[in-house]
């Protein structure tokens, strides 16, 4: 007599394949999210129930935090990377719970105010911190014994860098990268553009020294502590020209920032890239959707999501594992926001060095 053939446990993403979606949508329709359009919703309950899922189970499975901190609730960057995150962890059978918070980093740790969630194991197993975050409330999701993996490039102030998991992009390495691409195309009046109170920008601002120090130029920045990203790019780019400043273009610490400058050199009648040309940096959607189109330094938002949620997991499973830093390159995306200088105006520049 034959042995009957243990059945096959139908996984989520065996779902996600019949149904011609991503594991990322089909874990938020069995979570119970209401950020799926009705359709889809139908599509893969309708499947699941085809291949037997246990529509209950998913219910059951565990959840790990994105913990979006003082950041707007749909700011596209962090969007980007919490679809990263949900997607690897539907491909493990975990689900995702986004939470928003908003704290001063200048708060003891003990008078934070955590979302009540995050104060029961059972339910929360660990913490993506995303968003903009300090030592402070990694102290106290550390107090409550969760396991953390941070987005290095966003934490404000000192901190304990060796005694957590961190996923960093190289947005120092990207902004070199986009100041050497106006270099080559003879730009010498470069000016950086940001806020250097925000270590994102300061980091990207390291980069650009560094590229127009290779160079054997000075760096021409303009650095102020303004924390809406249009309104900066629109008032840095604004007062550089009022004050008659020469500037042929202008690396800006994202691409906010950088349509913000669009709108300050129109103000001023003056065409992208016909007489300034224009990087940002993330290449968010809104970059491709600026006319003209801006060039910008690409962060893989999807895999540095995938990264801090494979790092987390890991960490559930062992939590002897030592904390891992993990760096994602980035890649300059050329679209039509730049334009070479003709030799004429290269030598006007240098006719005007000399004479300076």
């Amino acid at each position: 007599m034959k042995k009957k053939r243990p059945k096959t446990k139908i996984k989520l993403q065996d779902v996600a394949r019949a149904a011609g979606l991503s594991n990322a949508t089909v874990s938020r329709v069995l979570s119970g999210s209401e950020r799926v359009r009705p359709n889809l919703h139908e599509r893969v309950i309708k499947t699941a129930l085809s291949l037997g899922f246990d529509l209950n189970r998913s219910n059951d499975s565990p959840i790990i935090a994105f913990l979006l901190c003082n950041r707007a609730v749909l700011h596209p960057f962090h969007s980007a990377v919490l679809m990263g995150a949900e997607a690897h962890c539907a491909a493990n059978d975990f689900g995702v719970l986004f939470l928003p918070m908003q704290y001063s980093p200048k708060l003891a740790w003990k008078e934070l105010h955590i979302p009540r969630l995050l104060q029961n194991r059972k339910i929360v197993r660990g913490v993506i911190a995303a968003g903009t975050n300090s030592q402070n409330l990694l102290d106290a999701l550390t107090d409550r014994g969760l396991p953390i993996v941070c987005l290095g490039n966003n934490i404000v102030g000192d901190w304990h860098s060796d005694k957590y998991n961190a996923v960093f992009f190289d947005d120092i390495g990207g902004a070199q990268e986009a100041t050497s691409y106006l270099l080559s195309l003879g730009h010498r009046e470069i000016w950086c553009i940001g806020n250097c109170q925000l270590p994102w920008f300061a980091r990207r601002q390291e980069g650009y020294r560094q590229a127009m120090h290779d160079a054997g130029l000075s760096p021409l920045i303009r650095d102020l502590n303004i924390e809406n990203s249009e309104d900066l790019g629109y008032l840095a780019t604004k007062s550089i020209l009022s004050e008659g400043r020469a500037m042929t273009a202008i690396l800006a610490g994202d691409d906010t920032t950088a349509r913000g400058a669009y709108r300050a050199l129109a103000d001023h009648g003056l065409k992208i890239p016909a007489d300034v040309s224009v990087i940002g940096v993330n290449d968010t959607i809104e970059a491709s959707a600026l006319v003209p189109p801006l060039t910008s330094v690409r962060v893989f938002t999807d895999q540095l999501g995938k990264q801090m949620a494979e790092l987390l997991l890991k960490q559930i499973s062992r939590l002897d594992v030592k904390p891992q830093v993990v760096m994602l390159p980035t890649r300059l995306i050329r679209r039509e926001s730049c334009r070479e200088l003709t030799q004429n105006e290269r030598a006007a520049f240098k006719e005007e060095v000399h004479a300076s």
